[in-house]
């Protein structure tokens, strides 16, 4: 019987050792997943934290060009209405000034024709730049189109006269460095991709516009 309690005394001590050796590892590896899991989470916060800076200084930035190409579009119009209204005051002396009339009305129908000629090339540029960003946004197409996209618009921009006379370049320059915009993962419309190809688009069709009248204006006064 002695050596029987003796045994179970010796042997209950053995279990309790081993249970407290289980227990501290057990302790232990706990511990150390906790540790993992709170330095996942700070790294991945600290990355949220620098994403959310970069995409406030893009959306700062694309604001700033947006409303710089806004405030220029408003004052293009103002000039447009007072180009119009000084056209009109032309038009009300056409009775007097007969010869100025004809050689308004022919100046006019020159513009025109250069009007139509700069609304094909911002037409074409326009398809060029929507192709150039979904090529930029897709993610199998290759870079390498995209750049001889870029490339054969600024070189148009340099020889092209209707895209001299826009100042073309510096705009074109602009978007692909800036416009970073894509419309989504799943997005099929090419018009949702790009922001500030699009507001020059519609900056450059004002200034056409705008042109039209002040070729006219410049050469009645040269004559």
């Amino acid at each position: 019987m002695a050596f029987s309690w003796i045994w179970s005394r010796e042997s209950q001590k053995e279990i309790e050792k081993e249970r407290e050796a289980y227990r501290q590892r057990t302790v232990a590896f706990q511990r150390d997943l906790e540790a993992k899991y709170h330095a996942v989470i700070s790294e991945n916060r600290r990355a949220l934290a620098q994403l959310t800076l970069e995409l406030e200084k893009q959306q700062n930035r694309a604001t700033s060009y947006r409303e710089a190409l806004i405030a220029q579009g408003r004052k293009l119009v103002e000039e447009r209405k007072v180009l119009e209204r000084e056209r009109a005051q032309v038009m009300q002396e056409r009775s007097r000034v007969q010869p100025l009339r004809s050689a308004y009305l022919s100046r006019l129908e020159e513009e025109e024709d250069w009007q139509r000629k700069a609304r094909r090339v911002l037409q074409e540029v326009g398809e060029a730049l929507a192709e150039r960003q979904n090529i930029y946004c897709s993610l199998v197409a290759p870079r390498g189109a995209r750049l001889e996209l870029e490339k054969n618009l600024l070189v148009r921009a340099a020889v092209d006269p209707v895209a001299v006379d826009l100042d073309m370049a510096a705009g074109l320059t602009d978007i692909f460095r800036h416009d970073t915009h894509c419309g989504g993962f799943w997005n099929s419309d090419r018009r949702r991709n790009g922001r500030l190809l699009w507001l020059y688009l519609q900056y450059w069709e004002l200034v056409v516009e705008l042109q039209k009248f002040k070729r006219v204006e410049k050469a009645l006064l040269e004559q």
